[in-house]
């Protein structure tokens, strides 16, 4: 009987890490073993571990007590299948563990995908339970598979980010986006500059060893480096989108704007030791959280989940095709790699130049 592996972190210090086996039995009659065959590592995965508990990403993918399975984006392959519909071969995108193998028991299974229909998943949001299969998906692109691994998530978070933003306001002129240097700040910013909001400024706030890179991207009208917030004017009301959760930083933009911060909106916890998902009292508003399939729902309801999904579309391969300019596709294989890739993005050492994807 074949083996599975998995790899696994300790969810109470991040940076113990275990690879596990597990053996594979056939499907179960409605079951569908899948084959993992790459998925992307980005700081977001952290978000995903640090908050794994408090947002039930531990959930999906359930571990021996203590452990857990970092959910990730990527392809897998239907490896045997007890569902006449899916066959051997055909290729899945989808929610993963950072593991060999995924068996699913697909429900609403139509042409464009299906559901993970597994009791463990039941009551999780939907938008992580979908899997889309790519043959009869008008948006693939087989040279973009990598760049949708790393990027399609989190660009989908920023331009949703986006969205909000024109679409409430808040009474902000002033944008700051702190960890411009994120995949998921640099969507935000791409996708309000595609938008074309008139009279709002676009602050990107950033570590200085990764400033030159921000300038480079051309989409945030202004760069700050961390120990210069003080230095913004606050002649204009402004609202924080903090992908890092860095406490310091998130402190410094509430303490020199204090009323004239319109809001203040938390969406990443990558800076997890700097940060809390219950920070202290500050000035000015409540950090709020943004999830964004709260937000994806709102817009289905309202748009409907077809004209949704072809705006994020038509943006996504825009964003897609031009990150080619900043964006270098780096592969790893093997356990030592999955291990090693893991501690530098924990450790906030990742490139924002490159995009990781890994193999075990």
């Amino acid at each position: 009987m074949p083996n599975g592996t998995s790899f696994e972190v300790r969810r109470d210090d991040l940076r113990r890490s275990r690879f596990t086996e597990q053996a594979l039995s056939d499907p179960a009659p409605g079951e569908v073993e899948l084959r993992v065959d790459r998925f992307a590592l980005t700081a977001n995965n952290v978000t995903y571990a640090v908050a794994g508990d408090a947002m039930r990403y531990w959930s999906f993918f359930p571990a021996e007590a203590g452990w857990g399975r970092v959910p990730v984006w990527g392809f897998a392959d239907v490896a045997r299948s007890s569902v006449p519909e899916l066959a051997a071969g055909e290729r899945i995108y989808g929610y993963f563990p950072m593991a060999t193998h995924l068996v699913v028991r697909p429900d609403s299974l139509g042409p464009a995908g299906f559901v993970d229909g597994a009791p463990h998943r039941a009551g999780l949001p939907l938008v992580y339970n979908q899997y889309r299969r790519v043959a009869a998906d008008p948006g693939y692109d087989a040279a973009l598979e990598d760049r949708q691994a790393v990027l399609q998530p989190l660009f989908i978070t920023g331009w949703l980010l986006a969205d909000l933003v024109v679409d409430e306001g808040a009474g902000g002129r002033r944008v700051l986006v702190a960890s411009a240097s994120s995949k998921t700040g640099i969507a935000l910013a791409a996708s309000l500059a595609r938008a074309g909001v008139q009279g709002v400024e676009v602050v990107g706030l950033t570590a200085p060893h990764n400033a030159p890179f921000v300038e480079k991207l051309g989409c945030y009208d202004r760069i700050v480096p961390y120990d210069a917030i003080s230095d913004l004017p606050t002649d204009e009301s402004a609202i924080l989108v903090d992908m890092a959760g860095n406490a310091a930083v998130k402190s410094a933009v509430h303490a020199h704007f204090g009323a004239r911060l319109a809001r203040s909106i938390s969406v990443g916890v990558t800076h997890w030791e700097q940060g809390s998902l219950r920070p202290p009292e500050l000035p000015g508003p409540k950090p709020e959280f943004f999830f964004a399939p709260a937000r994806i729902q709102k817009r289905s309801q309202e748009w409907g989940a077809r004209a949704l999904q072809q705006r994020m579309g038509e943006a996504w391969r825009a964003f897609a095709e031009d990150s080619r300019r900043w964006l270098e596709i780096e592969l790893g294989r093997g356990r030592e790699q999955v291990a090693g890739h893991w501690l530098a993005t924990v450790d906030g050492s990742a490139r924002p130049d490159r995009g990781l994807i890994l193999q075990l």
